[in-house]
């Protein structure tokens, strides 16, 4: 049987015809970013130590991972959905409530749970999409518009938000914000809503950098206007970020020759700051090659999204491509001194376990919906 005469859900019984199935091109173009990461890590910590091994194989097993839930039927991802959010929700309590939580980088965002060390901002990201993906399955196009039940997936949004701002982590409380209102916006949020939203959050940010933010993140900001203000302090990061950016060129210095990585001006090169790294040794033509590898895997998740035949699987996929897209504007922005400093990574490039375990196991999902794209998932079963 042919992938192409595969067109209801009970004709997709066997495990071959559902690995047909799977979008192969968006494992390669992930697959790419993935080992140019590992390429990047290596060359700006010297050796395979030490980052770039650790990359590698975790890298292996959670694209094994990712195949793996691409073959689990959707109406278990929309089971899941809630108690998914509910969990992720309790690690960030815990996070910020018990003995468990520590801090790192500034910021009360880590779960120490002795085998294993977590940051649950990141896992909240996944968990808020399903769980909105959910809600809006189970809702009229109304209730998604205009409706006072649009108060539930904005407490949704709004809970973890303030959490995960109260850390403080700015970049993930971003995230999930801005996750969040990309997810209502597809559901059909109406655009009076949308005006009235972006008008209060322009009209809140002065106030709320002035005197809600720490005081490390309020420089951060008055940086982000005038860097050069103090060159050698709280400007050194950008203006190293924008050096890195322009010596590179149009082809590079090369593989390991980049001056700004290697002799260590350039701050938090395998993590924040890895895209300037790899602007500076293979330039302009292999920046933008790595932005056209990111723009594929955003349009072909995006088409997987269409293809879905329920109202879960279109905004899971959807959501899942959106927040990957924003982790890539957000850091290409802030490495090139066109937004503050917020600590969020380059995906799939910069070095870090949490952030690579919850993308690639939301692309999991993404393949799942496309496998499992008949599928028939109830109505009505909202939680609320």
């Amino acid at each position: 049987m042919t992938a192409s005469a595969l067109t209801r859900p009970g004709q997709r019984d066997r495990l071959s015809e559902k690995i047909t199935e799977i979008d192969w091109r968006l494992v390669i173009l992930l697959a790419v970013v993935g080992g140019t990461g590992a390429m990047m890590l290596y060359s700006v910590g010297g050796g395979w130590s030490p980052w770039a091994a650790d990359h590698v194989i975790r890298f292996s097993v959670m694209t094994v991972v990712m195949l793996g839930l691409a073959l689990i039927d959707l109406k278990w991802w929309f089971r899941a959905a809630y108690p998914l959010y509910g969990l992720f929700l309790l690690l960030v309590l815990m996070t910020e409530f018990t003995p468990l939580g520590y801090t790192a980088g500034g910021a009360r965002n880590w779960l120490n749970l002795g085998f294993i060390r977590l940051q649950p901002a990141e896992f909240i990201k996944f968990g808020l999409v399903l769980a909105l993906a959910r809600w809006y399955h189970a809702h009229s196009a109304q209730d998604a518009r205009l409706s006072w039940k649009l108060l539930i997936p904005a407490a949704m949004v709004g809970v973890p938000f303030l959490l995960v701002a109260k850390q403080p982590d700015l970049g993930s409380a971003m995230l999930i914000a801005l996750t969040g209102a990309a997810i209502m916006f597809l559901a059909g949020l109406s655009w009076r809503i949308i005006a009235v939203g972006v008008g209060a959050a322009v009209a809140i940010i002065p106030p709320f950098v002035m005197f809600v933010m720490h005081d490390y993140q309020r420089n951060r900001v008055l940086t982000f206007l005038n860097p050069e203000a103090d060159p050698a302090g709280t400007g050194y990061n950008i203006i190293q970020s924008k050096i890195a950016l322009g010596s590179g060129g149009l082809l590079g210095r090369g593989f390991g020759l980049g001056s700004q990585s290697q002799l260590e001006f350039l701050p938090e090169r395998h993590t924040d700051f890895i895209f300037s790294a790899l602007s500076e040794e293979f330039g302009f033509v292999g920046s933008f090659t790595i932005l056209v590898c990111y723009a594929a895997i955003v349009l072909i998740s995006l088409r997987i999204a269409s293809l879905s035949y329920s109202h879960f699987g279109r905004l899971a996929a959807a959501g899942i491509a959106s927040t990957f897209a924003l982790f890539i504007l957000i850091n290409g922005a802030m490495v090139m001194g066109l937004a503050p400093v917020v600590g969020v990574p380059m995906p799939l490039l910069s070095y870090g376990g949490s952030s690579m375990m919850t993308l690639m196991i939301g692309f999991g999902l993404i393949m799942a919906v496309r496998v499992h794209r008949y599928s028939e998932l109830p109505k009505g079963q909202a939680l609320f």
